[in-house]
């Protein structure tokens, strides 16, 4: 009887993709992991642990996913975290009184409090951009007006807190200062 050896599957630590695709999966495991943080009351430091060790740029259920990038993805949950009360009282000046951010479903709050804090602390980001990534976000998990709600709320924010970029389009080199 012989045995045969398996061969040893490396990991891609890139996850492959492109930088833009990394970052755009950055945004959509930092939502999950807001989400995450939010439902369980669980620290930001032991989802971003949890997220490293068993999520980011691993195969589940036989998919390979693109490897989200690390940096971006640590930099939204930590900032989101930290300044939630702040961008809560942003969000909820941007809301319809008749729908307060307290009535919002855990994953629309997590998305747009994601959203907003791109918007106010990575001003190397257009916010386009931002806008843009937040609203592909939300598709993947909503299939209804979820969509038109995020960019609604986050289209004021950037108006209020980025007014002057809102009036030029994004250029090449945004492209490349899609980071934190």
């Amino acid at each position: 009887m012989t045995s045969t050896t398996k061969p040893v599957r490396r990991r891609n630590r890139t996850g492959g993709g492109s930088a833009k695709a990394r970052r755009s999966a950055a945004r959509l495991a930092a939502v999950q992991a807001l989400y995450q943080i939010e439902l369980a009351g669980a620290t930001p430091e032991a989802v971003l642990s949890e997220f490293v060790r068993h999520r980011l740029g691993h195969e589940i259920d036989g998919i390979s996913y693109v490897a989200a990038d690390p940096v971006l993805f640590g930099a939204i949950v930590r900032g989101t975290s930290a300044r939630q009360a702040e961008l809560d009282t942003m969000l909820s000046a941007a809301l319809d009184a008749k729908m307060p951010l307290e009535r919002l479903e855990l994953l629309l709050r997590a998305i747009l409090r994601a959203g907003a804090f791109e918007l106010l602390g990575h001003a190397e980001v257009h916010p386009r951009i931002i806008l843009t990534e937040y609203i592909e976000v939300t598709k993947a998990f909503y299939a209804g007006r979820e969509a038109g709600v995020i960019n609604g709320v986050l289209d004021h924010l950037a108006h209020r807190l980025r007014p002057d970029e809102l009036d030029q389009p994004p250029g090449p080199a945004d492209a490349d200062n899609d980071r934190p």
